[in-house]
């Protein structure tokens, strides 16, 4: 594909803060995140503020910015991301403003590639992150790509704090603003802007992928006139410099082409360039690579990488330098994947080096630092590992910064969690330092089950990336993810009605064994891993007594086990099923869904049969079973939220959703009632809502500073213990936990919500602003107050069905109705 080119077009910014009124009441929640602790996903960038001491920021590849707080924790920046702003999580590059500490600007996308259909922008924050302004951008934005790591490509004029530049990726060049971001035109003289290719995740051009300006160069006031770029070239030139303030470029000479500049870091008072180099892009690439010293006043370049031989297997990542201490240097190894990551410290501008471990007698390693897993102890072990294979200080790092104002202080990020310490000047003394998980606060993984179990922990989960956990408190970090199986994924996770300790949960194709189900007896504290399994990914569903699975695979077709056995073909159910669920009460009743055609099997998921319909749905997303009544079933689809209470034979739409995604049921407002439905829908715009009355009416439970990224990659679940808790899973950033923290709103209400917008219009590479009007939507909805049920049963309640004991008749204005053998209900006479 050609580069893109600017053409005259129209877009519109959000002030974040502002958000479209929707058809439904809002009901005020408290949400917080589930403790997981220790990030749990890679941490590409941080980025210390050199103006002002303790200030500093962390991007996420999907999770989203973090900004520091005194006690080592973190402040999430990003919630207010909605299904329309969710490749905002994927934060391409950092700057904070050297001059203007206040001033912070992120450069958010998640892919190149058509996975993420929106062009990027930059985020423009006047207060630390707490608002955001948005320029967009004419080209797409990777915060997911390969190459996320290097950098930064987004820099401030340390001299002139109007100026900022970018490097784009995709062949899309360099691009500079001097309104502080407002607007962006293309530098149409930097060379190698090679085309990229958008269409495959790991062929398109990483682009440019740092921007250095040398602040010894100028004065304040006025442009710096020496900027450093470094391009992801390999085999041609790739360190760009200008002495005239952007007007002329040329390549660096004497630079070596041999591998791909991963970072390019200014000691100020020595004059120099230290650039790090890898074969590879990165994050999982990278068998060599090399370091060097650039002497900016003699323009010679030195060779100091701190490996040779046989002990250099890495490319190297990040680079940081002491500020304090002239030549005091550090790098880290990218991916030293064996036997553990690598850090190298020099106090001599790279003349010698000490490394953070070194070989003692073969396996065991000279570690030195003591280690503490405190804030996230499924890290662990909470102690100095030494034998060779445990990944103890990391991988994948690509971060690595010295506070500019303490140089005890340092951090740096890898694949899982951020890293660091506060006495790092021992490590010239004693070489010895201690070494913690400093992520409190940020929780960047990918969620893909959720359940609540009805006894138990109130929340056992399936994790991309680091398995999953049994959440025995949602407060504190849990000492372990699942073990024996430990697989790096799971898809899915379930557990049987009536029998909740049994939890059956599916693994993603990372099993030494072949096998990719495993179960438990005691609510995933502890897993046997299921002798007939085979394939990998998918969803799982488990029958009531926990007797027989079900198994929609990852590419073969859905399938099922019976009391252990093989899993065998579901033949009965076509390849394009996309829900699976079990009935919770009835053993061995299963649901399944495909395009608009809704199927039961009443044989333990040997076979199935066609009922009723799901209007005109052609994407089917979730299936939700009442906890205690048989055949009473909840079906998000692309047209919406449907609701049958006999086993799918007939269904009811729920007027004014038109989409549906997550759904869950969870306690109900009043003893006997029905549960609380909570659902991931459009109802007037995209969002998450609650109904106390089987749907009939709803309240919306999110709000503006709470987006949860894209409601289609979500899950949830619901707790059947706890009125009005639910829980939502969230691709990037963790799990959320709300609860009902206000009432619903009783009476009609109309709602008036600006949303202040801004027109950018772009002609010939620059783009303009121009205030526009403000606009309104007016909402009127009335959501009553749920009502307590006694005997006899209350609206909506349930007053019959096998095995039922409760109460028969229905409150006044309402009788009882069968609606299959299972359930009977008090519906409005």
């Amino acid at each position: 594909m050609k580069a893109i080119s600017w053409l005259a077009s129209a877009a519109t910014v959000l002030t974040v803060g502002s958000s479209l009124a929707l058809a439904t009441p809002s009901q005020k929640y408290s949400w917080k995140n589930v403790k997981i602790g220790g990030g749990g996903g890679f941490v590409p960038g941080i980025v210390f503020n050199t103006k002002e001491k303790g200030l500093a920021y962390a991007r996420t590849d999907i999770g989203g910015a973090y900004r520091l707080n005194p006690d080592d924790s973190w402040t999430p920046l990003l919630d207010f991301a909605d299904g329309e702003r969710w490749n905002y999580w994927g934060v391409d590059a950092l700057a904070t403003d050297p001059v203007d500490p206040n001033r912070l600007y992120l450069a958010t996308g998640m892919y190149t590639n058509s996975w993420d259909p929106n062009n990027g922008q930059i985020l423009i924050s006047a207060d630390r992150g707490a608002s955001f302004n948005v320029s967009k951008l004419p080209f797409k934005v990777g915060g997911n790509m390969p190459g996320r790591g290097i950098g930064e490509r987004l820099a401030v004029d340390p001299n002139s704090n109007n100026i900022l530049y970018f490097g784009a990726r995709s062949g899309n060049g360099l691009w500079k603003s001097t309104d502080y971001g407002k607007s962006w035109a293309q530098v149409g003289n930097f060379p190698s802007a090679v085309p990229g290719d958008s269409n495959d995740y790991n062929t398109d051009k990483v682009g440019i992928a740092w921007v250095t300006f040398d602040s010894t160069s100028g004065s304040s006031g006025v442009a710096t006139p020496r900027i450093f770029v470094g391009v992801a070239n390999k085999g041609t030139d790739n360190v760009f410099v200008t002495t005239d303030a952007g007007k002329t470029w040329g390549a660096v000479a004497g630079q070596t082409t041999t591998f791909l500049p991963h970072k390019g870091v200014l000691s100020p008072s020595e004059k120099s360039l230290y650039v790090s180099y890898s074969d590879g892009a990165g994050p999982y690439d990278g068998t060599s690579g090399a370091v060097l010293k650039y002497n900016i006043g003699t323009g010679a370049w030195t060779d100091i990488t701190p490996a040779s031989g046989s002990d250099l297997y890495f490319g190297f990542g990040g680079v940081a330098v002491d500020l304090q201490r002239p030549g005091t240097i550090m790098v880290a190894a990218l991916n030293s994947w064996w036997p553990d990551g690598q850090i190298f410290r020099s106090t001599d501008s790279g003349a010698t080096w000490s490394p953070f471990w070194s070989w003692g007698n073969y396996p065991e390693m000279n570690k030195h630092y003591s280690y503490s897993d405190s804030k996230a102890p499924w890290l662990g072990p909470n102690h100095i590992e030494t034998n060779a294979g445990t990944l103890q200080i990391g991988w994948m790092m690509e971060s690595l910064e010295i506070d500019p104002f303490d140089s005890n202080h340092w951090l740096y990020g890898t694949g899982a969690t951020i890293y660091g310490g506060r006495d790092l000047l021992q490590w010239d003394t004693k070489h010895n330092v201690s070494l913690s998980s400093l992520a409190d606060g940020i929780e960047e993984t990918a969620i893909l089950g959720l359940i609540s179990p009805p006894s138990g922990p109130p929340l056992v989960s399936a994790v991309g990336d680091i398995g999953g956990f049994v959440h025995q408190s949602l407060d504190v970090a849990p000492s372990n993810s699942h073990q024996n199986p430990n697989w790096a994924s799971a898809s899915d996770i379930d557990y049987a009605g009536n029998k909740p300790s049994y939890v059956v949960r599916v693994g993603t194709g990372d099993s030494s064994s072949g096998k990719q189900v495993a179960y438990s007896n005691d609510y995933g504290v502890s897993w046997s891993e299921h002798p007939g399994a085979a394939d990998s990914g998918g969803k799982v569903a488990v029958s009531a007594d926990g007797d027989s699975i079900l198994w929609k695979t990852g590419s073969n077709g859905v399938q099922v086990s019976q009391n252990t056995g093989s899993f065998s073909a579901v033949s009965s159910l076509p390849s394009t099923t996309s829900a699976i669920a079990a009935d919770k009460k009835t053993n061995g009743v299963f649901y399944a869904v495909s395009g608009s055609d809704f199927y039961l099997s009443t044989d333990g998921g040997k076979t199935f049969t066609k009922k009723g319909a799901l209007g005109a749905s052609t994407a089917p997303f979730d299936i939700a079973a009442h906890p205690s009544v048989t055949g009473d079933v909840w079906v998000s689809t692309d047209k919406g939220l449907f609701h049958s209470t006999d086993s799918g034979a007939t269904f009811n739409g729920i007027s004014g959703i038109t989409q549906a995604w997550g759904v869950a049921l969870g306690a109900s407002a009043a003893s006997n009632g029905y549960p609380a439905i909570y659902v991931a829908a459009n109802f007037g715009g995209v969002g998450y809502y609650k109904s106390d009355d089987q749907g009939a009416n709803w309240a919306q439970i999110n709000d503006a500073s709470h987006g949860f990224g894209s409601a289609g990659a979500n899950v949830l679940a619901a707790d059947s213990r706890v009125y009005g808790r639910v829980y939502i899973g969230t691709n990037g950033r963790g799990i959320f936990y709300g609860e009902v923290d206000g009432p619903s709103s009783p009476t009609p209400t109309s709602t008036t919500t600006s949303v202040t917008s801004t027109q950018t219009t772009t002609t010939s590479g620059t783009v303009t602003q121009s205030t526009t009007s403000t606009s309104t939507t007016t909402a009127t909805t009335a959501v009553p107050t749920p009502s307590a049920t006694t005997t006899p049963a209350g609206p909506w309640g349930q007053c019959g069905g096998l095995g039922w004991t409760g109460p028969t008749t229905c409150t006044t204005g309402f009788q009882c109705k069968e609606g299959n053998p299972w359930y009977s209900q008090c519906v409005q006479a």
